[in-house]
């Protein structure tokens, strides 16, 4: 028996290859399946299961390729209605692969068909539970997003269904069994996960705090107490999750279409399409492709792609670092951004070479805002970090004014102004800036390493958060 965690870390997410005498099932694969499909090969495997956790809001699931690409059977958990063929398990219900078997463990609460699956071996002794979105390390899945796409469902509603499903399904089961759930830190379908991706079952009773012993209406106010709104992309990434969608080689044809620079220019300007450039901020801020958008691909770049680009069916062009052309298309591609229509073959350097129009973006230094601040303490500077961020720690003068939330506050800005701009480290802020610069906002100052180097320099008043308690 084999069990492998393929770990994606910009989506924070787990899939996972199981296999047995020669049989393989995969849980919750992501888009992109020739992984799973060379790993299948390789070891000389036949994929016979695709199990689906539940419908993911989060990215769009590799389930309908890599079926069709092996005759894998596709299965759900029960409540589940898919709009193509797959089977609906019932609660109970046993798969046989190879030597070892796998038990459908019905889990509503995080969605409705929400499921785990629990492993057994060769001698019927329970291994592995596979859990989805119903139990992270060291948190449980968040009940707020089925509700989104079933009017009828609440998130209490939803939270009760979890408690109900730990404590009758989860908690009772062996301790020595190893906790394999579908994400980690980082990803927005939980607010506490654990930097660790396994765990034994016993650890997770002991440390978890959504496995303490508490009343379901303590339970209900624990779970649903400090949710942030979830990614505008989710509910979008459940109905492709549900209904079906083109094909990745379809989306990757499309997009690795290489559009020399003159051919790039007029897509541009016969088209809707967003240009999307994911090279490093510094590189993008010292030339780019006027009102292009920067999005570095070396960072949280499906989940800002998706909470920043509100229509999912967006037409984008792409500028990227040659050679990272399909890196892009299929990272787009996870997250149900299927319309990337082509890219500037040859990148920035074949736009520049051709004549064609630039435009940059001021970047400074720290030591250099120091400077500015002594000549004009009265600088306006936007810190783009989360509140959270912001709260814990900013430069005394700084107004929050976070990314997540720009269309939020376009209004506040005075495009006659300068504003210096920084995030954590630099990421964040370049993207604002490229954002508010494509609207016309010609003003924006970047600063170099954001938070961190402002904090390093110790040249700025810093306010840190006083906990209320303190003052007593």
């Amino acid at each position: 028996m084999k069990i492998q965690q393929i770990y994606t870390g910009c989506l924070a997410q787990g899939a996972y290859y199981i296999e047995s005498k020669g049989e393989v099932a995969i849980i919750d694969p992501l888009r992109e399946v020739e992984p799973y499909l060379l790993r299948a090969e390789k070891e000389g495997a036949k994929i016979k299961y695709v199990l689906e956790t539940h419908f993911h809001a989060d990215f769009v699931s590799g389930h309908l390729d890599l079926a069709a690409k092996t005759g894998a059977t596709i299965v759900y958990g029960p409540t589940a209605k898919p709009g193509f063929e797959a089977h609906v398990a019932e609660d109970g219900e046993i798969f046989k692969l190879g030597d070892i078997t796998i038990k459908t463990i019905h889990t509503p609460g995080h969605t409705m068909e929400s499921t785990c699956f629990l492993l057994r071996d060769e001698k019927g002794k329970d291994i592995a539970l596979f859990t989805g979105d119903t139990l992270f390390i060291g948190d449980v899945g968040r009940p707020d997003l089925a509700q989104k796409v079933v009017a009828d469902l609440t998130q209490d509603k939803l939270a009760a269904h979890l408690y109900d499903s730990l404590h009758n399904k989860i908690i009772p089961l062996a301790d020595d069994i190893i906790v394999y759930p579908a994400h980690g830190a980082g990803s927005a379908c939980g607010k506490n996960m654990s930097k660790e991706t396994t765990d034994s079952l016993g650890h997770q009773k002991a440390t978890n705090y959504a496995l303490q012993p508490m009343s379901k209406e303590l339970f209900i106010k624990k779970v649903t107490d400090g949710l942030m709104p979830p990614p505008g992309y989710f509910p979008a990434n459940v109905m492709m999750n549900i209904q079906g969608y083109e094909s990745i080689d379809t989306v990757l044809n499309r997009g690795m279409q290489g559009l020399s620079p003159e051919a790039f220019e007029a897509a541009a300007n016969e088209t809707t399409a967003l240009i999307l450039d994911t090279r490093d901020a510094q590189v993008f801020a010292k030339g780019f492709v006027p009102n292009s958008i920067n999005i570095g691909i070396d960072g949280n770049f499906a989940p800002w792609a998706g909470a920043l680009i509100p229509d999912i069916k967006q037409e984008i062009l792409l500028i990227t670092d040659q050679g990272r052309e399909e890196e892009v298309v299929t990272r787009l591609a996870r997250v149900g951004y299927d319309h990337t229509i082509g890219h500037l073959q040859g990148g920035f350097e074949a736009w520049k070479n051709a004549g064609k129009e630039t435009d940059t973006i001021e970047s400074i230094r720290v030591d250099q805002l120091v400077e500015k601040l002594k000549e004009n303490p009265g600088l306006n500077i936007l810190d783009v970090r989360k509140e959270s961020e912001f709260l814990s720690e900013h430069v005394l003068t700084a107004e929050n004014m976070p990314l997540d939330y720009i269309n939020d506050h376009l209004a506040e800005l005075d495009k006659n102004k300068t504003y210096y701009v920084h995030c954590a480290g630099g990421y964040r802020s370049m993207i604002f800036n490229s954002i508010l610069k494509a609207r016309g906002y010609d003003n924006l100052i970047d600063v170099q390493g954001g938070f961190k180097s402002i904090k390093e320099s110790g040249q700025l008043e810093v306010s840190e958060y006083v906990c209320p308690s303190t003052l007593l």
